[in-house]
């Protein structure tokens, strides 16, 4: 079938021509026009009438047909270079290949149409030989796309994680603002997938609601609660102001901290309330407190000379070490403890220094009477006795069974006798020196 020429109607590109000349060489030599001005295209199996061009030159009727041949060529080049740089997927070039062949077959052009036709069949061996190179590129472009859905997960989960643990934070003002910021971060963030991050979300939500919920409770109740603390404060001026007075120094000093506790514990009221009970809280306290340090002062004098004195009893009482009478030294000790426990109050951290000084002293005492216990407890000399007289029966043992060995011509057990013996003489030594100190 022969075509029509509407001049014009097809536009080819130096570009086109020069990628159909590099595949296939000149296509002009595949043609020529007949006097009717009838086209015919060479091929194997001979002429094909492709068409006329009317009302123009047979050079250029030609060269119309030629250079429809050239833009098929061209686009034959074309999808082989985009098939080799992985720009086409499989499946596409598959299609394109099919619809290729398809073209030259009904193409009514002048050029090597059968090498044209070879060029296609060139072609689909390539998408084999890319498929391994786009199976990687779709693995990598899969890998990025997971790695920024991971890197999306995380941010979000940490979106999520932060929110839920300010749901339960009291710092509203502050708590209220990070939520908002949080929130618009949770909305410039990248969508994931609806299942995922419709969870992610719910627990977005379920924070933000929680505190808000919480802040809106704390708010309604703070009047409330800041009368409850109120009442609590005027309780506590009330005992601290019949303390005031009292000169239990001791007992209304830890009162006092037990009440300081407990104004702490209380929470805060308003401001402007707060600041008028705490005024006459600590008035009482400085009260009291004065009161106390100046009844200190009065008792410093008296310290110092309770000081003196046990200062001078310590030197009598360290005196009584070493003794050679135990049971003298014992009475001077209780005699001299009786006198140090009728001073009065003195600095404690000096007064602990010397105690520790007369106890180790009445240690030192101790340790005599025990000792002296030890070597007359008949019940401990019995045994240290027994176990002399084991160890000279044991020895005694050993050298007749060496002496028996001897006879007996065996030399060797005679020897392992004898060592025995000596060993436990060196223990006899030793228990026999034991058994000398209860004498």
């Amino acid at each position: 079938m022969t075509e029509q020429i509407n001049p014009g109607s097809i536009n080819i590109t130096p570009a086109n021509a020069s990628a159909a000349s590099a595949l296939i060489g000149d296509p002009s030599k595949f043609g020529r026009v007949a006097e009717d001005g009838t086209v015919y295209v060479r091929t194997p199996e001979g002429e094909k009438a492709v068409g006329s061009y009317p009302g123009k030159t047979a050079e250029e009727a030609l060269q119309y047909f030629v250079r429809k041949f050239e833009a098929l060529a061209s686009e034959v080049a074309l999808t082989a270079a985009r098939i080799t740089s992985g720009a086409m997927v499989p499946d596409d070039a598959y299609e394109a290949v099919k619809k290729l062949r398809q073209q030259v077959r009904e193409l009514n052009g002048v050029g090597d149409l059968a090498a044209l036709a070879v060029s296609v069949e060139q072609i689909e061996p390539l998408i084999e030989g890319h498929r391994e190179a786009y199976e990687a590129k779709k693995v990598a472009e899969a890998a990025v796309k997971a790695a920024r859905r991971e890197q999306v997960l995380v941010e979000k989960e940490k979106i999520v994680a932060e929110a839920e643990s300010l749901a339960l934070s009291e710092n509203w003002k502050v708590t209220g603002d990070r939520l908002k910021t949080l929130l618009e971060e949770w909305k410039s963030a990248p969508r994931l997938d609806k299942k995922v991050d419709g969870e992610l979300w719910k627990r977005f939500s379920a924070s933000r609601n929680k505190f808000d919920k919480r802040r809106r409770t704390h708010f309604a109740t703070l009047e409330e609660t800041t009368a409850k603390v109120s009442s609590a404060k005027k309780a506590l001026v009330e005992q601290a102001s019949k303390l005031a007075t009292s000169t239990d120094w001791v007992a209304t000093a830890r009162a006092f901290k037990t009440l300081m506790d407990q104004w702490k514990a209380s929470g805060r009221g308003k401001p402007s309330e707060d600041a008028k009970l705490w005024a006459k809280f600590k008035a009482s306290q400085d009260q009291f407190f004065t009161a106390k340090n100046a009844d200190l002062e009065k008792r410093e004098v008296s310290m110092v000379a309770n000081l003196a004195k046990r200062e001078e009893l310590i030197v009598q009482i360290e005196a009584l070490v070493p003794f050679t009478d135990v049971k003298a030294a014992k009475n001077s000790f209780r005699e001299l403890s009786r006198s140090w426990e009728k001073i009065g109050i003195t600095h404690r951290d000096k007064r602990a220094a010397m105690d520790a000084r007369v106890a180790k002293v009445e240690d030192a005492i101790k340790s005599a009477e025990a000792e002296i216990w030890r070597k007359t407890d008949p019940a401990a000399k019995a045994r240290a006795a027994d176990v002399v007289k084991q160890l000279a029966d044991s020895i005694a043992n050993y050298e007749k069974v060496a002496a028996k060995s001897t006879a007996a011509g065996n030399a060797k057990k005679a020897q392992e006798a004898l060592d025995s013996a000596e060993a436990r003489k060196v223990w006899l030594a030793e228990a026999e020196k034991s058994l000398a100190e209860f004498n």
